[in-house]
């Protein structure tokens, strides 16, 4: 069985292109939805995918209707693939019912998995960059030298207790005993 899925972004859209052309090449089912590319969870793709069996093919007007990026569209169409279904875009040509479609398919994969590979390796140099001029990566400190010395001076004080300069720092007592333990430091006053 042939299943159809049809999308536009906003209200003001119309996807009766996109649902002629799924009907005039043979679906049987056709499922549309106004969602954003954006979203992975979208209802009428569900809703579509739970129709889906083995030796279905599931067909859209346009690849840019799944998925936004060409490893989104990658990891959509081996998922179908795993469960038996095969994958048609009417504009694109690909179908992976046929050898060259596959081919196709394998093709967009490889090249996915050398953007994937690239920009890690632009990271990976940008990171090696910025800290040869002495910046760190990660996220900020909850607490300064300052606070945490002040904390250490108020943990001498037997009155004092662990929720109460941790409200009076503003953070919770779990990043209190994490700041203190941090570079060997201990809780002990």
């Amino acid at each position: 069985m042939l299943i159809g899925y049809a999308r536009v972004s906003t209200a003001d859209q119309n996807p009766d292109l996109q649902i002629d052309a799924l009907r005039q090449a043979g679906c049987e089912r056709v499922f549309s939805e106004i969602a954003s590319g954006v979203r992975t969870q979208r209802a009428g793709l569900t809703d579509a995918l739970s129709h889906a069996r083995e030796n279905d093919v599931f067909v859209v007007w346009k690849l840019d209707r799944l998925g936004r990026t060409v490893r989104q569209l990658v990891d959509f169409v081996s998922a179908l693939r795993s469960r038996g279904v095969e994958f048609r875009s009417l504009t694109d040509g690909i179908d992976t019912t046929t050898p060259a479609g596959r081919f196709f398919f394998h093709m967009m994969a490889a090249l996915a998995e050398m953007e994937r590979d690239l920009i890690r390796e632009r990271t990976m140099a940008g990171l090696a960059a910025a800290r040869a001029r002495g910046r760190k990566g990660g996220r900020k400190r909850a607490l300064s030298g300052r606070q945490i010395a002040q904390a250490r001076l108020l943990l001498k004080h037997p009155e004092q207790t662990m929720e109460g300069i941790a409200a009076s720092l503003g953070v919770s007592r779990s990043t209190l005993y994490r700041s203190l333990s941090r570079d060997g430091l201990t809780t002990q006053p």
